[in-house]
């Protein structure tokens, strides 16, 4: 695997390095030494999976609050996303910063998300899915967001968006918390 540290402190993207010969390919996706080595999280407790029928869909931008922050390995394994993330992290030199990503099942790529960052996306296809790996159990009661259209991080989406969840358009502005 190549680690891509992106610019956004402790946000990785991750290229599988395929081995490929007259059968197809192969390649590792994750290895918990290789984490490990880099000082990242590399054990999961939990795995998930977003399935979204129509191209534009939007989920998100979600995280958990601390003491139950999450960090997250996120892979789309059918179709295409425009994944967003943004620092929330107060003391960090990117707080308030976005960054995006395309992650699909051609490119095969991977997003670590560290804790402290909000995560969403938008399908750039229909049928698409997403593989989330956790490394903590979920809490209710920690789970927090930030609108998608939040004047206050300016995220450009790709898409006129086709569905989003009435949670997340619940979530309240950022500057207004």
């Amino acid at each position: 695997m190549i680690f891509e540290e992106l610019e956004l402190p402790g946000l990785f993207r991750l290229l599988p390095e395929p081995h490929a010969d007259e059968r197809g390919f192969f390649a590792r996706t994750h290895c918990e030494s290789e984490f490990a080595e880099r000082g990242l999280v590399g054990r999961f407790a939990q795995s998930s999976v977003s399935f979204n029928h129509r191209r534009g869909t939007v989920r998100g931008l979600h995280f958990s609050k601390p003491p139950h922050a999450e960090t997250k390995l996120v892979r789309c394994t059918a179709g295409a996303i425009h994944d967003a993330v943004i620092d929330l992290r107060p003391g960090s030199p990117t707080y308030r910063r976005s960054l995006s990503v395309t992650l699909s099942a051609a490119n095969r790529h991977a997003l670590y998300i560290p804790a402290g960052l909000a995560h969403g996306f938008q399908t750039l296809s229909d049928d698409t899915e997403i593989l989330y790996m956790i490394d903590r159990p979920f809490v209710v009661s920690a789970a927090d967001g930030v609108r998608w259209d939040d004047p206050a991080f300016g995220l450009a989406w790709p898409e006129p968006v086709t569905i989003i969840a009435a949670r997340d358009l619940a979530f309240p502005d950022w500057t207004g918390r």
